[in-house]
């Protein structure tokens, strides 16, 4: 492969055969090197190609700014995510989270600690995620012998959250966080119940959460269209849940200005019969 430019000793860039840029990774690989030279393949550890050009962009000015190691653990990060979430994450997740792990990194190395308001929510509505912050945080540890906090791991699990949206017009974490708690507290007050958190219906209905949440701060309804006669058949036989539904619903028109559409009302109110169920 030819270099078409150097980011530094050990990440540079070229193109594979169809001429689309590839960002190319290896130890002392840009070392004497310069455009227009030609490096084996055999030199080469880890190949990136960001299709977005802004992207791409991003990343090469974060490589040239630090060291290869942060990209190497954020890639091993990566990789556990992909597994254990088994969602397939967009390619702005190497830009964050590389970032994330060298500024957390260097704020721990000046003592400098900051605290996620979000944490206990995370640990609740996006248990898988703060599992691979967890991981994450262990990986640090091995690698640098520097203690990251739980408060970290929180932080850590936001952007495999955020990652695993659309990457044109991702969603605000923390509002989708913000709206999740919202509902699950109209819920408990409505039915004056508390949540077994370690259920199959909470983590279940959590997840349809998050993503009813991602629709709502991104204005994207569910568009599949419902059978009435099937919404009318659920209404009778979930009668207080889809009430609890209507009292959302009203909730999110008066604060976000949001119409929840028949589709939505269906699928919420069966969940939410469900985990009510599961919890009386």
């Amino acid at each position: 492969m030819l270099v078409h430019k150097i980011l530094n000793n050990n990440v540079i860039i070229t193109a594979d055969d169809r001429g689309h840029e590839l960002i190319v990774m290896g130890k002392g690989l840009g070392f004497q090197k310069k455009p227009g030279d030609f490096i084996s393949k055999d030199y080469v550890d880890k190949i990136y190609q960001l299709k977005n050009e802004t992207n791409s962009l991003r990343f090469q000015e974060l490589l040239a700014d630090i060291p290869l190691e942060y990209l190497e653990i954020s890639d091993e990060i990566i990789e556990y995510a992909k597994k254990e979430i088994n969602e397939s994450l967009n390619e702005t997740i190497y830009i964050s989270l590389t970032d994330h792990l060298h500024t957390a990194i260097e704020r721990v190395k000046k003592n400098v600690e900051v605290k996620n308001v979000l944490l206990w929510d995370i640990k609740r509505f996006f248990s898988d995620e703060f599992k691979v912050g967890m991981e994450a945080i262990e990986k640090v540890k091995e690698r640098y012998d520097i203690q990251l906090s739980e408060d970290e791991a929180g932080f850590i699990a936001l952007h495999i959250v955020n990652a695993q949206q659309d990457g044109e017009s991702p969603g605000n974490t923390y509002e989708i966080t913000k709206i999740m708690q919202e509902i699950m507290n109209i819920i408990k007050y409505y039915f004056k119940i508390s949540f077994d958190e370690t259920s199959v219906y909470f983590y279940r209905f959590t997840t349809h959460l998050k993503f009813f949440a991602y629709r709502l701060t991104t204005k994207k309804q569910y568009l599949e269209e419902t059978d009435n006669e099937l919404l009318d058949v659920i209404k009778v036989k979930y009668k207080n849940a889809y009430s609890c539904v209507n009292t959302i619903g009203t909730y999110l028109q008066d604060t976000y200005n949001y119409t929840i559409s028949n589709d939505e009302k269906l699928y919420l109110t069966i969940h939410i019969a469900r985990l009510v169920s599961k919890n009386s």
